[in-house]
């Protein structure tokens, strides 16, 4: 796997590989309706393309291929988590997290923040990150529960 820093002319692939991820996850912790709601953010959401365009992200490729990627918008917020399903649970988010985390901290931040899935929030918690509450958003009118979470870094 290679690691590398996102740039603008990522964005297209970037929204297949976010698609890639929602739409392969397992119908018993999200429904069709819900991965269909929350998969088309890729094309039609401001957030998601300034999160790629103003933020500070990072890439796995194989083979020239993104396989995974994650941004930081605003500066001390992980913004985008996301891995093609094909890869998923092979470390693949755990390599993005702690560059991110370095990154962080090189930078001087004393902390970061995210909004985590009913899927991610497990390796956030891995990682020493702690739930500070879990929250309900509506996106595209259908219902999501998710994590708020924090991590101190030193």
């Amino acid at each position: 796997m290679n690691l590398r820093q996102i740039t603008i002319k990522d964005q297209l692939e970037l929204k297949k590989v976010y698609f890639d991820s929602i739409q392969s996850l397992d119908e018993k912790i999200y429904s069709k309706e819900q991965k269909r709601a929350w998969s088309s953010q890729a094309w039609n959401n401001q957030n998601f393309n300034q999160s790629i365009t103003q933020g500070k992200g990072w890439l796995l490729s194989e083979q020239r291929i993104i396989i995974a990627f994650a941004t930081r918008y605003p500066n001390n917020r992980i913004a985008l988590f996301y891995c093609k399903g094909e890869f998923q649970r092979k470390g693949c988010g755990s390599k993005l997290l702690n560059k991110l985390e370095d990154d962080a901290k090189k930078e001087g931040l004393d902390s970061l923040s995210t909004e985590a899935s009913l899927i991610s929030y497990k390796l956030f918690l891995r990682n020493e990150w702690e739930i500070i509450r879990k929250e309900k958003v509506i996106i595209n009118n259908i219902f999501f529960e998710r994590y708020k979470m924090a991590k101190i870094i030193k």
